[in-house]
């Protein structure tokens, strides 16, 4: 946790565009009609074999032409993962303004994280190599199937020549990129970061995987019923595809060029649960230090948190014990606020699902409005507000965003609107 003495001293990080590639939409506009729609983008599997798997649904991102965003020749060398990311980046520095040039390249980073990577391309490679011989593997092979090939595609698209990397932490990845840029921001590595996640993991392998693990939802009957966070009669997470980006600036030099500030991010807090791979510590004790760690930075009591975006996975172990660490941590303010999971609606996209609910949650600060947790039938508390079915109104200021990942990795960071 950062000192009291270096928080007060630090420059303050502010949010200028985003853009996502998520199962509902192929930009952020979009995915934000469908969640006020409470439409699901969660369908039977099209493209491949899913006979003998354990789930045959997921959340795929549909009718997605990357050319729309990058030149062909580019698309052709990327994973799926990174082009979604790529796309995203396009439309985050369309929305921000963001013009890069000689001047303050070197302070312009990227930092893109993914939770699996480029699974796609590399089963693929396996696929040529034990058909055709290594002569048939393409020499761009080693940078497509990269975890950092999408930071590295994105920093040379736009000519941004500071700090390039990714980050993983599994379904925590969005989150701690976004908290981990901002400190770049805050101590003066960079003054402007693209910064995001993406994953596309609807593979046999990772459908096999998590299902054998008994992680994901067979309610494959009635697939946009399957994501059901905080219901009583939830089965599993639903595998889903995705990507969302964000331009974070130092505040400062966001007004100086005239850029239309979003929200403000106040403050990150992350930790490690060191319990067991697939399983929250049953205490919740990691998820609540990230939440007490993100709410200190932040300068945040636990009543000025008008609403949080919950990781709300749809899992029976995580839905229950995000639910009592929030009651914790926040007390009866819980019970007060609305409190929503945007997953029931895209599935859980692994690294982008942080980076996404953070672009909701500067959304909600800007409309007031919260998007709906769909298919909460039977509300596993009754006295807290899950946002069951339809959008609503409040008054949100400060928004709380939890992501909670598979290893025992916690992010969280708090957003504020803007005061200037």
């Amino acid at each position: 946790m950062v000192s009291e003495n270096i928080r007060r001293s630090r420059r303050r990080v502010v949010v200028t565009g985003f853009g996502a590639v998520t199962p509902v939409g192929l930009t952020f506009d979009a995915t934000w009609e469908a969640f006020l729609a409470g439409r699901s983008g969660v369908a039977e599997i099209s493209t491949f074999d899913t006979s003998d798997l354990p789930t045959s649904i997921a959340g795929q991102v549909k009718d997605f032409d990357p050319t729309v965003h990058m030149p062909r020749t580019i698309a052709r060398r990327m994973d799926s993962y990174a082009q979604y990311a790529m796309a995203a980046a396009v439309q985050a520095q369309q929305m921000a303004k963001l013009e890069i040039d000689e001047d303050d390249a070197d302070r312009v980073g990227v930092l893109i994280g993914s939770g699996y990577g480029a699974v796609n391309s590399i089963d693929g490679f396996s696929v040529t190599i034990r058909q055709k011989g290594p002569r048939a593997i393409s020499p761009y092979a080693p940078i497509t199937g990269a975890i950092d090939s999408a930071a590295g595609e994105i920093s040379m698209a736009l000519g941004a020549q500071g700090p390039s990397r990714a980050i993983s932490s599994a379904c925590a990845t969005g989150t701690d990129a976004l908290g981990e840029a901002a400190r770049w921001i805050q101590f003066g590595v960079a003054d402007a970061v693209v910064v995001g996640g993406a994953d596309n993991c609807v593979t046999r392998v990772d459908l096999a995987g998590s299902g054998n693990a008994r992680a994901l939802s067979r309610r494959v009957d009635a697939p946009q019923e399957a994501s059901r966070p905080f219901d009583e009669d939830r089965d599993g997470f639903v595998m889903s595809a995705g990507a969302g980006v964000l331009v974070l600036e130092e505040a400062e030099r966001a007004q100086e060029r005239g850029a239309t500030i979003l929200a403000e991010v106040l403050g990150y807090g992350c930790s490690s649960d060191a319990y067991h791979w697939t399983a929250p510590q049953p205490e919740g004790r990691g998820a609540k230090r990230a939440m007490r760690a993100a709410l200190t930075d932040a300068g945040i009591e636990p009543d000025q948190v008008d609403h949080v975006n919950a990781h709300g996975t749809s899992t029976k172990l995580n839905d229950a014990s995000e639910v009592a660490s929030l009651r914790e941590v926040l007390g009866e303010r819980v019970t007060q606020i609305p409190v929503c999971s945007i997953k029931s609606m895209t599935g859980h996209m692994i690294g982008a699902a942080g980076a996404v609910e953070a672009i909701t949650a500067v959304q909600t600060i800007r409309t007031g409005i919260v998007p709906p947790t769909i298919n909460c039938h039977r509300p596993l508390a009754d006295d807290i507000n899950f946002v069951p079915h339809e959008p609503q109104q409040h008054d949100v200021r400060v928004v709380m965003s939890n992501s909670f990942g598979f290893g025992g990795h916690n992010a969280v960071v708090v957003l504020g609107a803007w005061d200037g």
